[in-house]
C-alpha cells in the first residue's frame, strides 16, 4: 500500500472525542423540557448506537421520532461546548494526513451535530458521514475507499468487517478491549495516543 492510497476513517464518540458530558447535559434539558425521567448517568454509559435506540428507554414508541427531532435541535446548545477531544485524537488524524492520507469521519451521529463537534475542537477531519450505524457504516468506508476504520464499539467493528476494512479498536468507549478482540477487531489500542506509531508500522 502506498501513503497516498492511505484512507482511514475514525468513529466519533467515545473514539476521537468525550461527548459524554455534553450529551448528559442535553438529556438533561430534554427531561426537563418533556418532564419525563430520563438516567442521563445511564444513558452516556451506552453511547455508540443511534439515538433512538436509547430514547426508547424512556419514551413510547409513537414519541420517538418528534423527541429525536427535539433532541438534535437542543443539541447544540447543550452538548457542544463540554465535550472534550480524547487524548491523541487531533494527533491520529494529523497522522493519516501527514501519511498522505485522508481522514474520515464515519459516524452514527447527526451529521450536523458531528460538524459542529469537529470545528469546535478543531479535529480537522477531511469528511464527515453522519447518521450511519454498525454494518451501515461500510457504506461510507466503502464510498471513501477507506482501507482502515477506528471505533470504540463492537458495532464499529462490524462496520469495518462489512466493508473489508482493517478495524483497528480503542478500548476508550463502552465496550473493553476482551469484547472488541471477541468481535473481531483487528488490533486492539488503550486510546488514540498509540495510533501514530501503529500507523507508521502499517504504512511501512
Amino acid at each position: 500500500m502506498t501513503s497516498r492510497a492511505l484512507t482511514v476513517g475514525f468513529d466519533l464518540d467515545m473514539t476521537l472525542i468525550d461527548s459524554r458530558p455534553g450529551i448528559h447535559a442535553c438529556y438533561q434539558a430534554l427531561s426537563a423540557q418533556t418532564g419525563t425521567y430520563i438516567d442521563c448517568d445511564l444513558a452516556v454509559t451506552r453511547l455508540g448506537p443511534p439515538l433512538e435506540e436509547e430514547l426508547v428507554n424512556w419514551f413510547p414508541a409513537e414519541r420517538i421520532a418528534d423527541i429525536a427531532t427535539l433532541y438534535r435541535a437542543m443539541y447544540p446548545t447543550h452538548a457542544i461546548t463540554g465535550t472534550l477531544a480524547l487524548p491523541g485524537a487531533r494527533e491520529a488524524v494529523a497522522a493519516v494526513q501527514a501519511a498522505g492520507g485522508r481522514a474520515v469521519v464515519v459516524t452514527a451521529k447527526y451529521e450536523p451535530n458531528a460538524k459542529l463537534h469537529l470545528e469546535h475542537l478543531r479535529i480537522d477531519a477531511d469528511a464527515v458521514v453522519g447518521n450511519l450505524w454498525a454494518e451501515r457504516k461500510a457504506e461510507a468506508l466503502r464510498a471513501h475507499g477507506a482501507s482502515v476504520y477506528v471505533g470504540d464499539h463492537t458495532g464499529d467493528v462490524r462496520g469495518a468487517r462489512t466493508a473489508e476494512a482493517y478495524s483497528v479498536a480503542v478500548a476508550t468507549g463502552p465496550c473493553d478491549a476482551a469484547e472488541l478482540r471477541a468481535a473481531g477487531a483487528d488490533v486492539v489500542l488503550t486510546d488514540l495516543t498509540q495510533f501514530p506509531a501503529w500507523l507508521e508500522d502499517y504504512t511501512r
